[in-house]
């Protein structure tokens, strides 16, 4: 598996990365186990998480994974905080609320939970999780310098950020921490971070890490005539993620993908991936296995190369609707 450059930083990361969302409530630890070692044995590296995921639970598979199957050095080690659970007092009307909260405190003690959940002493890029509206981007800026000072992160950056803010950060942290990556949704079938996500990453050299590139899952296919008992559209918790990508406009792209894939004679989902790896932007594609047989799907993937018309007619179809001031 290709190693890439995570922008202009010193960070590399394998150009597929191995999502844990499900870990710790859909994904056993044995099951993510196997994800584990099929992934490390294609040559991956970058495992991702949150503090957010499975309340804390997905960190922990990772940590007892770490503890005893995984070596430490051979993971690029993500984890996201700024989204956590409101258990003030008065938060009892509303049990197992999230509250976004990207506070210096906030982002540290998280940090440091994660750290305690995931048994190491240092993750290798840390992330804001999303935009705080009651926080300054200068407060959470200086958490991330903290985060990286203390010896908690190695590299920082921002999640589902728009492209002022990440331009912003970049520029207080400019000198010494400086930004590293922004990780946000990217595939066929969500490409608004190319209206000034990308650009702002380009010009100031940071490396762009997609979440959901399989578009949720729609972009395998499994959709096109129906919802299957046993996916994510039909799962309760996460029926609702699914659900946007199934309407008319997002049917049209994945009939595309089906027919590109059809004459290349592979599978939808290796088409898919295989547009977005080409994007040279994107550091990592980060796929979210629920199930060993589905991640190994997603290594076929690694060997196609799209040629360039049926790449161009994807980008066509798939091509997001741009008006001033992005287009003069």
């Amino acid at each position: 598996m290709e190693r890439r450059r995570v922008g202009r930083s010193g960070l590399r990361v394998s150009e597929l990365g191995l999502g844990s969302m499900t870990w710790g409530r859909d994904t056993d630890e044995l099951d993510a186990a196997e994800q584990v070692r099929d992934f490390l044995d294609a040559g991956g590296t970058l495992l991702d998480t949150a503090a957010s995921y499975a309340d804390g639970d997905a960190e922990r598979v990772i940590g007892s994974l770490l503890a005893g199957k995984v070596d430490r050095s051979d993971v690029v080690l993500v984890t996201k905080a700024g989204i956590r659970t409101d258990d003030r007092p008065g938060a009892a009307a509303r049990p197992g609320a999230k509250v976004v909260d990207a506070s210096r405190a906030g982002l540290i003690d998280s940090l440091d939970a994660s750290l305690e959940r995931l048994g190491t002493d240092h993750v290798d890029l840390f992330l804001v999780a999303c935009p705080d509206p009651n926080t300054t981007l200068e407060e959470t800026c200086s958490a991330l310098r903290l985060a990286v000072t203390s010896g908690r992160a190695r590299y920082v950056g921002l999640s589902n950020h728009p492209g002022w803010a990440a331009a912003r950060a970049a520029t207080l942290l400019e000198g010494d921490v400086g930004l590293a990556a922004l990780e946000l949704e990217y595939s066929l079938l969500e490409r608004g971070v190319e209206r000034d996500v990308m650009p702002a990453a380009d010009a100031l050299g940071m490396g762009l890490l997609a979440w959901s590139p399989l578009g949720r899952g729609v972009l395998t296919g499994k959709y096109r005539r129906g919802l299957p008992a046993d996916s994510r559209g039909a799962s309760p918790h996460l029926a609702a993620f699914v659900q946007p990508y199934l309407d008319g406009p997002s049917s049209a792209i994945v009939e595309a993908v089906a027919t590109a894939a059809d004459g290349l004679g592979r599978a939808p989902l290796e088409v898919a991936l295989a547009w977005l790896l080409a994007r040279e932007t994107v550091a990592s594609a980060i796929v979210g296995a629920r199930t060993p047989a589905q991640l190994r799907t997603s290594l076929a993937a690694l060997d196609i190369a799209l040629p360039y018309e049926v790449h161009a007619a994807l980008d066509d179809v798939s091509a997001p609707e741009l008006g001033y001031p992005e287009r003069w």
